[in-house]
């Protein structure tokens, strides 16, 4: 009986360290699913908002790299479950300056196209006058030469905000 009970006491010594080592386990697993859960949720939606507005990488890349950086066991598995990069892979990045660029060219015409129009409006009113765009009134003039400077000035705007967007794109591509 005292046999009995010292074997049952031995294997009891013996399993508690292996259930605390197994327990350990557990809790690690537990822990790095977590981790990959939470960089999941973090920077799944990111991936669908940089599809709508590639500007938005500008946020979201620099965050996906320091996150890389602070769980790379996380995103090592995220990787092998998507299939490359997660969340932005290098085809991603060069769709999204590319669709930067594609954007940039169709506001580019459709500014040219709105002020062309307010030009000709101003233009046709000077040649009701019956009179060159020199001997116009000073308010015809004035207003011509307004439209001109809003073209300019917003075209001016628009493509410093494109290429700093751009460059910032290219930068992640290389």
């Amino acid at each position: 009986m005292i046999t009995v009970l010292l074997l049952v006491a031995a294997i009891g010594v013996l399993a508690t360290p292996i259930g605390l080592w197994r327990l350990g386990e557990v809790i690690e697993k537990q822990r790095r699913s977590a981790i990959v859960q939470q960089q999941l949720a973090t920077f799944a939606p990111a991936a669908a908002a940089v599809q709508q507005d590639p500007r938005q990488l500008l946020v979201w890349y620099p965050l996906a790299q320091t996150s890389r950086k602070l769980f790379p066991d996380a995103f090592a598995e995220l990787d092998r479950a998507a299939g490359g990069t997660f969340p932005f892979t290098k085809e991603q990045l060069s769709a999204a300056h590319a669709k930067c660029t594609a954007d940039w060219l169709a506001w580019e015409n459709a500014h040219d196209a709105e002020y062309s129009l307010k030009a000709a409006e101003v233009q046709n009113e000077i040649d009701r006058t019956g009179q060159s765009a020199s001997l116009a009134s000073p308010l015809l003039r004035t207003r011509l030469a307004a439209v001109e400077q809003q073209k300019l000035d917003r075209y001016q705007q628009r493509y410093e905000e494109y290429i700093k967007t751009a460059k910032a794109l290219a930068a992640f591509v290389e």
